[in-house]
């Protein structure tokens, strides 16, 4: 039975359906694609496993933690609640500063033009060479103009009512998880009658890597300090790919009986997923070789490596060894599927933080209302119109490294203030408890603090302005903000 929360949002949601939102956000297109530089980085099928499992484990320990807050605050915004709650307006505004400029909204654009990119593989006209404005200062594709309409068009579904975005999440998550489990499935069976898996985990923890010089591809063996440089670096990958998972936190307020579904679903869905991951992975690894060579013209001589002919689809080239050459229309719907699904489900739960925002005083006043169906409609669009621009800037790969350093910071932050809170709040209604703490917590700031430092020196552009969208949250709080909140 559907309930309205005091705020007059609609609790109608259940741990299916928070479950389905926590995978679905977390599945786009990044485990059909960035294995191919994590391996041309790690030149291991024993690391690029290692990393798919560390980056999961991650991961769950981040939503174990986050249970324990969320059972607390079984509120609209989530995470920014969390992070108000231990460590006050400055920072919970630094949070969803960063959300709307970069976070959120960012993952929104990258989803939204892989889509895009793989819509063009049946209507090419959609492709990302087909210029439809050229200017000296702005270039315009058919391809971002496709992913600017996909916002476009889930964000009015949703600003219609949680009831059509939870149908939308559930029928497109549930799809993509079958269809991802038969490809791993048949991937596993075909690979293990040709001996590739047995050939690939030989030399399992050998590390050279691949760098692309003036002169071409270079091709070199790292040794000593430099493999933990590396790992560090191609992780990334596969953490932005796992991320998202948090989104079912901000919509706690259209959630049924939030104290215990959310912990549930994030773990749960986290699990899922990490599992789905790895399988996926191990079938990459049982179809094609992990070395491959740039200048090669045939699947198995591209390899995981450099697939697609340098595109890096790795899905699409062992799909091929399965399906032949269907399998580039096979995957590009696959893809299709679920960058839709995972766009729905991140536009759905990003504008509940702003809403929550709204009413602390720390953006928009308009993004604080509700229309007639329950849901932050005005919150909605500002997402869209932001996430719009950015499609129109940068590229798949900046994205993805901005936006994984930005959530990793904030990450930590929120997690922290699980230690904070069980000091300053000693009594406060637990219904769950994380497991293991305090080493749940700290083993997860650990981590993730040494993936940030490792960033931070060798990939410094991306991640040092990841830094400085934080930083400039600070005047703007000071001198709009402050005086509001004194």
């Amino acid at each position: 039975m559907e309930e309205k929360t005091k705020a007059g949002m609609v609790q109608s949601l259940g741990l299916f359906d928070a479950t389905m939102l926590v995978a679905g956000s977390m599945i786009g297109s990044g485990i059909f694609i960035v294995s191919a530089d994590m391996s041309r980085l790690t030149g291991s099928a024993g690391w690029l496993l290692a990393l798919w499992f560390l980056s999961g484990f991650i991961t769950v320990l981040a939503a174990l933690s986050y249970g324990e807050l969320a059972g607390m605050m079984p509120k609209a915004g989530g995470q920014f609640v969390y992070i108000q709650k231990a460590w006050g307006n400055l920072m919970s505004f630094l949070y969803g500063w960063t959300v709307f400029t970069v976070i959120q909204t960012g993952v929104i654009a990258a989803v939204a033009v892989a889509f895009a990119k793989f819509t063009a593989v049946f209507f090419p006209v959609f492709g990302v060479d087909n210029m439809v404005l050229q200017t000296a200062w702005l270039n315009i594709s058919a391809a971002q103009l496709l992913a600017i309409a996909l916002i476009v068009f889930l964000t009015y579904f949703n600003s219609r009512g949680v009831a059509g975005g939870k149908r939308i999440q559930t029928l497109f998550t549930s799809t993509k998880l079958v269809a991802l489990f038969l490809l791993i499935s048949f991937g596993i069976a075909t690979g293990f009658s040709t001996g590739m898996l047995a050939k690939n985990f030989e030399n399992l923890w050998h590390i050279s890597q691949w760098t692309k010089t003036d002169a071409g591809w270079q091709l070199a063996d790292v040794t000593g300090f430099a493999t933990i440089l590396v790992l560090g670096t191609a992780i990334i990958g596969s953490l932005f790919s796992s991320d998202a998972w948090n989104n079912v936190t901000f919509i706690a307020g259209e959630i049924k009986n939030p104290q215990q579904n959310i912990p549930r679903s994030l773990i749960l869905g986290t699990a899922i997923v990490t599992c789905l991951y790895l399988l996926a992975n191990i079938s990459y690894l049982s179809l094609l070789p992990l070395q491959g060579n740039p200048d090669a013209t045939d699947v198995i001589g591209q390899g995981i490596q450099f697939a697609g002919n340098g595109t890096d689809r790795v899905g699409t080239a062992a799909a091929s060894m399965i399906f032949g050459d269907i399998s580039v229309y096979l995957m590009a719907l696959l893809i299709m599927v679920s960058t839709f699904g995972c766009n729905n489900g991140i536009i759905l739960a990003g504008a509940r933080v702003y809403y929550a925002m709204a009413h602390e005083k720390l953006f928009f006043k308009s993004a604080g209302k509700l229309n007639s169906a329950g849901v932050p409609q005005n919150a909605l669009w500002m997402q869209a119109f932001w996430a719009s621009v950015l499609c129109l800037s940068g590229t798949y790969g900046d994205l993805l490294d901005y936006v994984t350093f930005a959530s990793l910071l904030f990450y930590i932050v929120t997690i922290a203030g699980l230690f904070k809170l069980r000091q300053t709040e000693p009594n406060a209604n637990r219904p769950y408890k994380v497991l293991g703490y305090p080493f749940t917590p700290w083993l997860y700031i650990i981590l993730a603090s040494a993936i940030c430092l490792i960033l931070l020196y060798t990939k410094p552009q991306n991640t040092w302005s990841g830094v400085a969208i934080v930083a400039i949250g600070i005047p703007v709080y000071y001198i709009f903000l402050k005086p509001k909140n004194a």
